[in-house]
């Protein structure tokens, strides 16, 4: 069956027609074209679950990172009887007599109320032993003889927080493979947590191919500006990823296998020259270093052209297409669930494709918060592979976004995510999996139907 690991970890031979159809004049023929959810399901177990080398990271430099133990409550939420509100602390039934001293947050215990007193609390101080409830300050009213009484009925308990209302200390509040978000810092800290175990992030490099590309300035003379060299860099951090360096590097078969050889990442990215032509140097490279293709070629548009190599325990090579949109797809594809397992977020994260493609243990597919949406519009689809078009999305709809060809940016630049079209195409209305882009695209950024597509135009490379 296709994807089926061979003894050596490499897929056995699908070849062009058995997983992506014909090919067409002047495409490259990949040795094993690999359907496009098996793909990602390959890179997301291309290393061990669990993520790398584990560390204790102070709580101020922890946000982004993923826990690699579980975040246990190191005394009860809250630790003390508190009150929730400005008032009165009172016991017994009313009226009441009210103390002529205060408690407010961070004093010491406060002296016992007897039955009928009453004492000025703040919001967050230590309800005094015996109180049976909090009065709010707009439900009390004060005679002229200092007694306090009640507007409104007061319930045994009222606006008080418990000790241990949150959790009891030794409660496991998150698992592990959390990501470290604002939130989790500031449960972690209310917990007792000074520092955290997290996952390292993995470093990642990214070496951009290609002669013909201009670091700054027009296009000129058959140049062309690098997209990739921006844009790649800050997509990989927002994937966990630490980004180590960007090298360019041109056609230089010498300059990529020294960069190969001497790279201390855990993930090299590389730009352009995964095809056959006279200067595409990587698969040549990777037989001459002796790497294991995991992939080689994906029966995806745009992009199919990526590959995944482990070039020696521990370190992974992937291997996108020039084009700027073929060089996302890529990433998402392979890139995303390599590092979603480097870092060790939890599989949650996992696309709905991958998740059926990837079973478990037990032969049940792992957890997944993959969502559908309805397209807007007809989407032409490719005749043999799974396409990755563009969208944004409004309302209950996915929008197809016009500008989606391989080349393109405009497209993915208005973006919230790319739909994944199968075989033969959607119509309107049909529910389509949407992969969601790294970041979170708010609503004022967004331009009203930006580009929708519209009839031909389309590109598939």
């Amino acid at each position: 069956p296709h994807g089926q690991p061979t003894p050596h970890g490499q897929l056995a031979p699908h070849g062009r027609n058995a997983a992506s159809g014909p090919t067409a004049p002047g495409e490259t023929t990949h040795r094993d074209v690999t359907p496009w959810p098996v793909a990602r399901a390959l890179a997301a177990r291309a290393v061990p679950r669990g993520g790398g080398e584990t560390v204790a990271v102070p709580l101020d430099k922890a946000l982004g990172l993923t826990l690699a133990a579980p975040l246990t409550a190191l005394t009860d939420l809250p630790s003390f009887d508190t009150s929730a509100m400005d008032g009165w602390a009172v016991a017994g039934p009313g009226p009441w007599v009210v103390r002529a001293d205060g408690i407010l947050a961070g004093h010491d215990r406060p002296e016992p109320l007897g039955d009928g007193e009453a004492v000025r609390i703040a919001t967050g101080a230590r309800i005094p032993q015996d109180a049976t409830a909090v009065l709010r300050s707009e439900h009390g009213r004060l005679d002229d003889k200092g007694g306090l009484h009640a507007q409104r009925e007061v319930v045994t308990g009222q606006d008080i927080r418990p000790r241990g209302q949150e959790c009891r200390s030794g409660d496991h509040l998150l698992p592990p493979g959390a990501l470290v978000t604002p939130a989790v810092l500031g449960l972690a800290a209310a917990a007792g947590y000074d520092t955290l175990t997290a996952v390292c992030r993995p470093r990642a490099e990214v070496l951009v191919l290609g002669d013909e590309l201009l670091a700054e300035g027009l296009p000129r003379e058959g140049l062309i500006r690098d997209a990739l060299g921006p844009m790649l860099p800050p997509w990989l951090r927002a994937l966990g990823a630490e980004v180590t360096g960007v090298r360019r590097l041109g056609d230089d078969a010498e300059a990529l296998h020294e960069a190969l050889t001497t790279s201390t990442a855990d993930v090299i990215v590389t730009t352009g020259g995964t095809a056959a032509g006279p200067v595409d140097h990587v698969h040549p490279t990777l037989r001459r270093i002796g790497a294991e293709l995991l992939v080689d070629g994906v029966a995806v548009r745009p992009g199919h052209p990526m590959l995944l190599a482990r070039l020696r325990p521990g370190q992974h090579l992937v291997g996108l297409p020039g084009n700027p949109l073929a060089a996302l797809s890529g990433l998402v594809t392979l890139a995303e669930p390599l590092l979603r397992t480097l870092t060790g977020r939890a599989s949650a994260s996992a696309s709905a494709s991958e998740a059926m493609s990837a079973p478990t243990a037990t032969g049940e597919p792992p957890p997944h918060v993959a969502y559908t949406a309805p397209v807007r519009d007809d989407v032409q689809g490719h005749p043999y592979d799974t396409r990755l078009v563009p969208v944004t999305l409004r309302g209950e709809y996915a929008v197809p976004l016009r500008f989606n060809g391989p080349a393109m940016l405009r497209g993915i630049a208005a973006a919230d995510g790319l739909a994944v079209v199968p075989t033969g195409g959607a119509r309107k209305g049909q529910e389509l999996e949407i992969i969601d882009l790294p970041w979170a695209l708010s609503d004022s950024w967004a331009v009203s139907d930006p580009w929708p597509l519209r009839d031909g135009g389309e590109c598939f490379t």
